[in-house]
């Protein structure tokens, strides 16, 4: 390929979607992995320089194969946006335990199979990048919060592992705490109320700080990075 390749797993409205854009603004080849195929297939014809690769993360063996599938047909990444998540709120009480383990398959357990499957090759390039997007979930238990909290928590503390792993192998990998709701149609007026644009997070503005953490240079990387708007209580 005459282009660098970036796959971006987990391709939603919001954060997903920005990373394809600036990815692909950024001069790469970006294969999008999420679950809805229509969508996929629309924003496909809608942003050159893209893939759809439809798969449902969970399904561990379909999913391997859709990345071992994409590294044949495009190479191995250059840059891995996991921005895949599952969440699953409520107390303990009221918590359906599949549904508590699918959030776990999602979040934590895809991401080891894309590490897994993708991390091999990527030490083999001279310059290579796994950027997990989190949230301040990851960092602290809320009653209400327990069964999305604790999956984030496990992603954070196995990228963490990653990290120390594959850095001196030449893959740097990162972890971004998004600490903000996030400004897209389904979060815009949640509740009746829409709380102004100094509130929301800006994904095409969470994207660019990602794609600048993805190409630090190797003397000064972060692994925990946090981001939230000016106006956010923390």
């Amino acid at each position: 390929m005459s282009k660098p390749h970036c796959i971006v797993i987990g391709v939603g409205a919001g954060t997903g979607l920005a990373c394809v854009r600036r990815f692909v603004e950024g001069g790469y080849a970006v294969s999008m992995i999420a679950r809805n195929a229509e969508r996929l297939g629309n924003w496909e014809q809608e942003i050159a320089g893209t893939a759809a690769v439809p798969v449902d993360i969970a399904d561990f063996d379909a999913f391997r194969d859709a990345l071992l599938a994409t590294v044949e047909c495009h190479g191995t990444p250059e840059r891995v946006i996991y921005n895949a998540t599952l969440a699953n709120f409520g107390r303990f009480g009221e918590i359906d335990v599949e549904r508590f383990e699918l959030c776990y398959r999602v979040n934590t357990a895809g991401l080891l199979v894309a590490a897994q499957t993708l991390a091999p090759g990527m030490t083999e390039l001279p310059d290579s990048a796994l950027v997990v997007t989190g949230n301040t979930a990851s960092q602290r238990g809320k009653p209400a919060f327990m069964g999305w909290a604790s999956s984030k928590a496990g992603q954070r503390i196995l990228a963490e592992a990653l990290a120390r792993e594959l850095g001196p192998q030449g893959v740097h990998v990162a972890y971004i705490v998004i600490d903000a709701v996030i400004d897209m149609p389904l979060t815009r007026g949640r509740g009746g109320v829409d709380r102004g644009d100094d509130f929301y997070a800006k994904p095409s503005e969470l994207a660019d700080e990602i794609y600048r953490v993805a190409h630090q240079p190797r003397s000064a990387r972060s692994f925990l990075v946090e981001l939230r708007p000016f106006g956010e209580s923390w």
